[in-house]
Parts: C-alpha cells; sequence; structure tokens
C-alpha cells in the first residue's frame, strides 16, 4: 500500500530534525557557528558541531521565496517553484567527449559547447566546467566570463574558491541586479558542512543570488544502505544549508537539491549515478520540495562511457521520471560517465529525448475539438482526413516531431549512408557550433568582464 505523499515527507523530516537535534551537524567554520549560536542554535558535543533546534529550523524555513527566476541575460525566465515547469541545465563535468574518445575539457572546448547549448530549444542553463587549460583557482570566474559572452540562457556557476566567488559577484554587477547566474554546494557527508562550501556561501550572500543546496549521501557509505535512511541523512545536511544561508541573507532564494544522493555498487565499488535508486531519489527530492515550498532539484545521469544504448536507456528512463516527479531543476544534457564528462552528440541527443517525454507527459485532450465527430461523419466511411484544414491545424501540436531520430523507410536511410543515431546527432553538433549567437551583451560589459576575468587570472598565475 502506497503512503500518501504528505505523510511520506513528514515521516523524512521528523527523523532529519531528529538528527539535526542530535547529534547536529559539523561546520567547518567558526564564525558561522558563532552567528548560529548567537541566532538560537545549540552546541553539540564536540567542536564547531552545531544542534538546530526545531523552532529555529521553522523560523529560518519561513523565511524561504517560493518562487523566483533563474534569469536570462535580459533578466527574464521560467518562474520556479515547487510545482513549477521544469528548468533543465548542461552538467558540470571535466572531459569532453567526442567520437567515443575522452580529453581533458578547455576553454576553447567551453565556447563551442556554450554555442551548442545556446540553440538546444530544451536546454534553459548553462553549467560551468573544470577547464583544464586554466588554473583551477580561476576556472569558475574565467568559465563565467566565457559563457556568458557565448548565450544569453541563464548560468549555473561551479564555484572553486572564496575568492573567486567574491570576483563573480563584481562580475554580476556590471550585467544587472537580477539572477543571471547562480551557485551551488554539496554537503561533505554524513552531517557535515566544510569550511569552504560555508565561505561560498558567506561571500555571495547579500546579492539575491539563487543557491542549490546539495545533500549527497551515498546509500551504504555516507549514508544508510536504505534509500529512505539516505534520505534522511541528506535532508539534515539540506536543512542546514538552507538555514545557514538564511541567517546569512534572509529570503535568499534557495533550492533543495536530494537528486545528487545515489548508491554504492558492491560488486564493481562505484557510485551509481544511472539507477533506478537515482530516479527514486529525485522523487524524493521533488516531494522535501513540495513539503517545504521551493523548488527541488536533481539530475539526469548515465554510466555510460559513450552516446551508446546503455546512455539511451539510463537517459531516456531519467528524463521520464524526473519530469513524471516533477523535480523543479534538473541538470542532465549532455552528461555521460557518472557527471565526470560532457558528449555534444549526447546533448543533441538528450535534447530530443526531452521533447519526446514532454509530448508524451502533455497526455491526450479530450474536447468537442479533438473527438471530431462531426468532422469524422462528414469524412464517412471509407474516406480520407488527410486533406481536412482539421488535420493542417492540428497535427504539429498533436504528433511529435522528431529532429534527428530516424522516420525513414530502409530504402531512403541507405541512400542517407545508413547512419546511426550517434552519427546525426554528431553532424548536428557540427551544424550548431558554428553558428553565431546572441549574448545580450553591450561591447562595454564584455569589455569589462573581461578586464575582471583577466586581472582575476593573473593574480591566480602570479601568486
Amino acid at each position: 500500500m502506497m503512503i500518501p505523499e504528505r505523510q511520506t515527507a513528514d515521516k523524512i523530516h521528523v527523523a532529519a530534525l531528529k538528527l539535526l537535534e542530535n547529534p547536529g551537524i559539523r561546520l567547518d567554520h567558526d564564525e558561522i557557528c558563532l552567528l548560529l549560536l548567537k541566532a538560537g542554535a545549540k552546541e553539540g558535543r564536540s567542536t564547531n558541531v552545531i544542534r538546530f533546534p526545531e523552532e529555529f529550523i521553522k523560523e529560518k524555513l519561513a523565511l524561504l521565496p517560493k518562487e523566483f527566476v533563474f534569469a536570462n541575460r535580459e533578466g527574464k525566465g521560467k518562474i520556479t517553484s515547487s510545482t513549477s515547469e521544469a528548468v533543465i541545465w548542461s552538467v558540470p563535468g571535466m572531459k569532453i567527449v567526442e567520437n567515443n574518445k575522452a580529453r581533458s575539457f578547455s576553454s576553447k572546448d567551453m565556447v563551442k559547447v556554450t554555442r551548442l547549448l545556446h540553440q538546444l530549444e530544451n536546454v534553459d542553463g548553462v553549467f560551468g566546467f573544470a577547464l583544464h587549460d586554466i588554473p583551477a583557482q580561476a576556472c569558475d570566474v574565467v568559465g563565467l566570463r566565457i559563457i556568458a559572452e557565448n548565450t544569453n540562457k541563464h548560468i549555473r556557476v561551479l564555484c572553486f574558491t572564496p575568492l573567486g566567488s567574491e570576483m563573480m559577484v563584481e562580475m554580476k554587477k556590471v550585467v544587472g541586479d537580477f539572477p543571471w547566474f547562480s551557485i551551488g554546494f554539496t554537503a561533505h557527508g554524513p552531517l557535515r558542512w566544510t569550511n569552504l562550501a560555508l565561505e561560498i556561501f558567506r561571500k555571495t550572500s547579500g546579492f539575491g543570488i539563487p543557491v542549490t543546496i546539495n545533500g549527497e549521501p551515498m546509500a551504504g557509505v555516507s549514508g544508510p544502505v536504505t534509500l529512505a535512511g539516505s534520505a534522511v541523512v541528506g535532508t539534515a545536511e539540506i536543512i542546514a544549508g538552507i538555514v545557514i544561508n538564511q541567517l546569512l541573507e534572509p529570503g535568499r532564494p534557495c533550492v533543495f537539491n536530494l537528486g545528487l544522493a545515489h548508491i554504492f555498487d558492491m560488486r564493481n565499488s562505484i557510485a551509481v549515478t544511472g539507477g533506478p535508486e537515482n530516479h527514486l531519489f529525485a522523487r524524493i527530492s521533488a516531494m522535501m520540495g513540495r513539503y517545504y515550498g521551493i523548488p527541488s532539484a536533481s539530475w539526469v545521469s548515465t554510466e555510460s562511457m559513450c552516446t551508446d544504448s546503455q546512455a539511451a536507456l539510463e537517459k531516456m528512463c531519467g528524463f521520464l521520471t524526473h519530469l513524471q516527479s516533477g523535480v523543479s531543476n534538473i541538470w542532465a544534457v549532455g552528461q555521460l560517465e557518472s557527471e565526470l564528462a560532457f558528449s555534444p552528440s549526447q546533448a543533441v541527443i538528450d535534447n530530443e529525448i526531452i521533447s519526446y517525454v514532454k509530448r508524451y507527459l502533455k497526455g491526450v485532450e479530450v474536447n468537442e475539438d479533438t473527438l471530431a465527430v462531426e468532422l469524422s461523419r462528414e469524412v464517412g466511411i471509407s474516406g480520407s482526413f488527410l486533406d481536412q484544414y482539421h488535420t493542417l491545424e492540428n497535427f504539429q501540436d498533436e504528433f511529435f516531431q522528431p529532429d534527428i531520430l530516424n522516420r525513414k523507410v530502409r530504402e531512403n536511410w541507405k541512400v542517407l549512408g545508413s547512419r546511426t543515431l550517434t552519427e546525426v546527432a554528431e553532424e548536428k553538433v557540427c551544424e550548431l557550433m558554428e553558428k553565431d549567437v546572441e549574448n545580450d551583451l553591450s561591447e562595454s560589459q564584455i569589455k569589462e568582464l573581461d578586464v575582471l576575468a583577466n586581472r582575476f587570472l593573473k593574480r591566480i598565475v602570479e601568486n
């Protein structure tokens, strides 16, 4: 028997409160610990362990905005809430996969990949990357500049250092006082937030920058082996992160992200990101987002190393379950190798999968026009609907229109080279990467972003 969603969420919430009260959460940041204690939190049994009383948590959760926008360069975008249409992003990573071969991701790749993602209709935001040709401490700042100059979509930056976070705040002011980029960080579980994460939260507070609070328990390792148990640990970590952010900036937009939780493959000793359990964690993340009344997040991932049948199986199932579960913010497009790699051709295929799934979830509209009784009488027995205006008027909305999937008969498919889906996607990638894109930045804004990023890069190199 299935327990109603509200009851299930309440059980996870109550269990998480028990952990937050005892033993609490370890916070490797003296200043934030002091702020919490002054605000009503309690000392734990060891240094820098903070206990969170239920009333204190309730007070801070009440400050959360229920909806906000991951803005594009014009300050617009989909309104995101616990029940809104999903906002879909690309993914972070370290490698790029082309022609089934992986290599390190470079700043030049970031330019081309951003231009590609800019033109995929189902991609609402572009993620930053680890750039191998840029010092690690500057990847976030340089990455933000590159992405900003090659798309007008929302940017989800990677944060590598508090110093870099400060510079990105300065870059935010160049474009506009609206959330055209967002940040996020992950708890180092079980039940711990690192100094790096907390300092980045602190450095970016006060500027209205949305923040994704990630709990990432690995069931069987950094969380109980049961999915419910790991969900409780992850929820406790996320609540602590939300409370801290609300203490630093009351009303800061926060996203509840339990969707990064995963399991440990006991046979192969790897973290699994594309299994059915991951989709269940995504469902819990969406459920808890609705419970707290804030947006949720999760990822659609695969263990596959290339654009093969495994990637297709795991990504299709992932997009279907995530969209069906109501996840507010989905990280997914182009992801391979458990989020370590990005594949341009997989991004094109993912874009097609999303369109496919969206059409399925749209369902069947039943009204007088769609039932078309009078039309069927007019056409009559043994007639044809092909030349009817009703068909012309409705077929594009009613039918899924594929972009790269094959719908040709074998003879025509052979004439075009008997290409696989991956080959068609790779050809599409080359076509899109060559096109110019709009970034909605003025020349002076581009120049100022370049100056800030180059100055920061020089500082890192010289030190």
